[in-house]
């Protein structure tokens, strides 16, 4: 069990030319509570996971990392990385930068949904293949637990039988198109982990933060609009986890302090009237 607030590393990589503050904002995280942080190893060509690795020896936390990508050659954008034997290459790669024999969680990030193109090629791998590989790494100890990340709710329930302890997928107020999917979640005390939780970064598309009725509800409160946003998700189902990212720690307090933002039955019912629309995803 761990709180329903995390820390999503990815936004460290925008500290690479101030490694001693991306330390400290880890350690700043550590400190106020949070005993979960997601990562992986493309997350900044490594860099972000050796940063937890310098901020956070032994200590009791809750890491969870993701498979499926690796570091792009040119740019900031990964690479498709689904064969299996490129799983099994990319936990050990997280198991060596993180200084760790075992990574608590590691989720299997498909190119099904969300953001990522679709895969082409050699890339094209079926998931039972995938979860074989997953499965063998857990039970060699090198991986504690399974999970998934843009992932089809056909694939999901095909994956129930490996054990699945948390899904990510692109899920917010604006996008609400994984309804079905978080409702089985929850039935199946699986943790559900948006990601792009105040709608997505491409240009365009709807945020969560310029809906006027998330405004409103975040002036009565006296908090901001993505604090309204976060807390909407943690109002909608009790198995949903936050992993907000920082690269700053005011933007960490503000993150931290969503878990203590009540949102009433008027409220809910107002924020449930913003309509949900399909972003455009570059498929």
């Amino acid at each position: 069990m761990v709180s329903r607030i995390g820390f999503g590393a990815m936004q460290l990589a925008r500290l690479h030319e101030d490694r001693d503050a991306a330390i400290r904002l880890v350690r700043r995280a550590v400190d106020s509570g949070v005993d979960h942080i997601d990562t992986a190893q493309f997350y900044g060509n490594g860099f972000v996971n050796e940063v937890i690795r310098a901020a956070v020896p032994g200590a009791e936390i809750t890491i969870v990392s993701k498979v499926g990508a690796d570091p792009g050659p040119a740019g900031p954008y990964p690479t498709s990385a689904q064969r299996p034997g490129q799983l099994r290459a990319s936990v050990e790669a997280n198991l060596a930068a993180l200084g760790l024999d075992r990574i608590p969680v590691v989720n299997l990030r498909r190119n099904d949904v969300g953001f990522a193109p679709p895969a082409e090629g050699d890339q094209v791998v079926d998931l039972d293949d995938q979860l074989a590989e997953m499965i063998a790494l857990r039970t060699e100890g090198k991986i504690g637990a399974i999970g998934l990340s843009s992932v089809t709710l056909d694939g999901l329930r095909r994956a129930l039988p490996a054990g699945i302890v948390c899904v990510q997928n692109p899920y917010s107020l604006v996008d609400r198109a994984d309804e079905e999917m978080l409702e089985l979640c929850a039935a199946q005390r699986i943790a559900w982990v948006p990601y792009f939780p105040l709608g997505s970064a491409v240009p365009g598309a709807p945020k969560v933060t310029e809906e006027p009725v998330v405004t409103a509800v975040a002036g009565t409160l006296g908090a901001t609009p993505a604090q309204i946003g976060l807390s909407w998700l943690l109002h909608r189902a009790p198995n949903v986890l936050l992993i907000p990212g920082a690269a700053d720690e005011g933007h960490l307090e503000a993150n931290l302090a969503t878990g203590r933002l009540t949102l009433d039955a008027a409220a809910m019912t107002a924020l449930a009237a913003v309509p949900s629309r399909a972003l455009p995803y570059p498929r």
